[in-house]
């Protein structure tokens, strides 16, 4: 018998499992018996972890009117395995064996959580493999409900949620200015609508999109009340390759997720982003 569908969906990104920088636990088996313990950093990228799931995303998906849980489903938007990319040395094993346990170690307890309402979109082929091979892998072993296609990792996600449309995939184009910081999201939301109607279909009401590890958002008026497009913070500390981008380099790492949720009219969302401060003044 299908479950029935939530009013709310969580949307986290970018977790880049088996990374130095990535999000890990608190203990991660290697290969070859020995033991890899997480930086101070990435202890600290840990609790916030455990405070979204533990805290704050309970303080969210509530009844609005009596306070009680409600049931949740939780969207994975790629990027979920750090991989060999880029001749990148940050990598805690070259076993991308590794990389997988870790990412299962920490999304089997939010399948869980959610009731296996779990979905899990396809990241960046330079970390991910070709054509997604090990998100499709994971996914599967993490039960993802797959798409018609019978793809557990898939590449976008058309999802009803409560009275609303939503459209979630990976990419989105970045900037190294944060002045310009929306223009991508925004003009992201632009060609949804623009395509929806040069081929008579129903535009989404949000979309949601990641890869930048940054959070931000915009919203634009419809006839419905309001068309939302955002783009979820990730779960990494800054790498060797982010320290040298424009823009990237000033700006502190972002960590953190999104929940979609119907509200009395309209689908709304709600984020939460965390920060690490500053290196130590000498």
């Amino acid at each position: 018998m299908k479950k029935p569908d939530a009013e709310y969906y969580v949307v986290v990104s970018d977790l880049h499992c088996g990374c130095t920088l990535g999000l890990c636990p608190p203990k991660v088996q290697l290969d070859d018996d020995n033991i890899y313990k997480p930086s101070s950093i990435q202890r600290k990228i840990w609790k916030y972890w455990q405070s979204f799931w533990q805290d704050w995303v309970p303080s969210v998906c509530v009844d609005r009117k009596t306070g009680k849980p409600r049931p949740f489903g939780v969207i994975v938007n790629g990027d979920t395995i750090d991989g060999r990319h880029h001749g990148a040395t940050t990598q805690i094993s070259q076993n991308l064996m590794i990389h997988a346990r870790i990412a299962k170690t920490i999304l089997e307890p939010i399948v869980s959580l959610c009731g296996g309402r779990f979905y899990m979109i396809r990241g960046t082929e330079a970390h991910v493999g070709p054509s997604a091979e090990n998100e499709e892998q994971l996914a599967r072993e993490l039960g993802a409900i797959p798409n018609e296609f019978g793809q557990y990792a898939r590449w976008e996600l058309w999802k009803k949620i409560g009275g609303g449309l939503v459209h979630i995939l990976h990419h989105i184009g970045t900037t190294g200015s944060q002045a310009y910081e929306a223009t991508a999201v925004h003009k992201e939301l632009v060609e949804e609508f623009a395509e929806a109607g040069r081929w008579q279909e129903q535009p989404p009401d949000i979309i949601v999109r990641s890869h930048r590890h940054r959070c931000m958002h915009t919203h634009i008026p419809t006839d419905t009340g309001e068309a939302i497009a955002v783009v979820t913070p990730g779960w990494q500390a800054k790498t060797p390759f982010t320290w040298r981008m424009a823009g990237g380099r000033l700006s502190p790492p972002q960590f953190g997720g999104v929940i979609i949720a119907q509200g009395d009219e309209e689908l709304y969302i709600r984020t939460k982003t965390w920060t690490i401060g500053r290196s130590r003044v000498e």
